[in-house]
């Protein structure tokens, strides 16, 4: 199964980044309550994020005072939104950033981050809403010569499967589009 899934992985398209992250050691099997509880909580999760990290294209054209206004109220309710995360959750007290690359079938990510045993909780926070981790169940799977380490996912079921696959997409496209920007 190790190989199978690693060469999944390989396959699909992964977010590679820095991100505040930190684990926790998991008993395996996991429980089905934590399972169910895991799961409301990510599709909440990628649900604020994709909500705070989408951006209207600007109308460069349109100049009326109504789409004046909204943009306006759209500023503000971000800059409310940035002001309560960081209440929130202070940056001192956000884990420190690492870097992991990751999509909805595993991730590779430091050894050190990975507590004793076979499985641990990935917890992820994005800059968008660092209130709201991720909580990724997962298997350790294989450990590279580098010092890093491949976990797969567990039972995330299908919804948080996709919802983190489209936050992978949009990543990717963000990404894309910046390196555009900036060379041309």
């Amino acid at each position: 199964m190790s190989a199978n899934t690693w060469n999944e992985f390989e396959q699909r398209l992964a977010c590679e980044d820095s991100w505040p992250a930190d684990s926790q050691a998991l008993a395996w099997p996991f429980p089905e309550a934590l399972t169910q509880r895991l799961a409301e909580h990510n599709a909440a999760a990628l649900a604020s994020v994709a909500a705070l990290e989408e951006r209207r294209a600007d109308n460069a054209d349109d100049d009326s005072p109504v789409m004046q206004e909204l943009q306006r109220l759209d500023a503000k309710l971000n800059a409310l939104i940035d002001m309560i995360n960081r209440m929130a959750l202070p940056a001192d007290a956000l884990p420190p950033r690492q870097s992991l690359r990751f999509n909805a079938i595993g991730a590779v990510l430091p050894a050190a981050l990975a507590p004793a045993g076979e499985a641990l909780l990935l917890r992820l926070r994005f800059d968008a809403c660092p209130g709201m981790p991720l909580e990724l169940p997962a298997r350790i799977e294989r450990r590279f010569d580098d010092g890093r380490i491949f976990v797969a996912f567990e039972a995330l079921g299908d919804g948080v499967a996709a919802s983190l696959e489209r936050f992978v997409f949009r990543h990717h496209r963000r990404k894309v589009a910046g390196a555009r920007q900036a060379g041309g």
